[in-house]
């Protein structure tokens, strides 16, 4: 039979621990009081599927789980470097004693400390860029609805038919309508063109009528001309158009 102790206690405080991958577990154990030689350890699991996490008997330097205060009686806290989604589990610190056969038993268990994984927090430039971009897909939200809201009224407003045009002649285009129950006729379109065009004033213009009449004179004695040029006469008439 396991030795008794005297007011021996074991303290393993931590109930959840989180951490985050890739950085260092610290697990806390501490003891007080006496008890019969034997180990503390460290256990992963309880029952037939426990794993030896820390044992002092076979510790190995190149290992990731270390002692946080080595060579102490009473702190027997340990750290799990680079802590991998593996390591997660129960945890338990231990104290065996030895029994009458020599080996190892169990003197006194912590209340165990559960251990998960923490996500990575996100950056602050990726927060910001997702509260921007929340933002951005707000606004173009809201300028969608606004977008469908006016074209809705505006598609309510006025005839629901649309206005065609016809055109006369020489006349410009005029806007008729093609909805039930107001025909429209020639005239009407003629009439309406005439609404549109200016009245043309007459106006009276005087037409000048030039009469030129080129007849010979009879030769005058005059020196100094030459022979064969015989004067003319040009005369101008002004008639008034009626």
């Amino acid at each position: 039979a396991p030795q008794v102790g005297q007011g021996f206690t074991l303290q393993q405080p931590q109930a959840k621990v989180s951490v985050t991958v890739g950085e260092t577990l610290t697990l806390n154990c501490t003891t007080s009081g006496v008890a019969g030689p034997g180990p503390v350890m460290w256990l992963k699991g309880w029952g037939s599927g426990n794993k030896t996490v820390y044992d002092p008997n076979n510790a190995d330097p190149s290992s990731r789980v270390t002692l946080a205060v080595p060579q102490s009686d009473t702190d027997f806290t340990i750290r799990i470097r680079n802590f991998q989604p593996d390591d997660v589990g129960t945890y338990y610190c231990v104290k065996f004693v030895k029994g009458t056969t020599g080996d190892n038993e169990v003197f006194k268990r912590g209340d165990g400390t559960e251990v998960s994984v923490q996500e990575a927090a996100l950056l602050p430039g990726m927060v910001a860029a997702a509260v921007v971009l929340c933002f951005l897909l707000l606004l173009l939200g809201l300028f969608v609805a606004l977008c469908m809201y006016r074209r809705k009224r505006q598609g309510g407003v006025g005839s629901p038919c649309p206005a065609r045009t016809v055109a006369m002649g020489s006349f410009s285009s005029v806007p008729l309508q093609c909805c039930a129950g107001t025909p429209s006729t020639p005239s009407e379109v003629l009439d309406a063109e005439s609404s549109h065009l200016p009245s043309q004033q007459s106006s009276k213009e005087e037409n000048n009528i030039h009469y030129a009449d080129l007849q010979p004179l009879p030769p005058a004695p005059r020196r100094g001309r030459s022979p064969g040029t015989a004067p003319t006469e040009y005369a101008s008439l002004r008639v008034a158009a009626k």
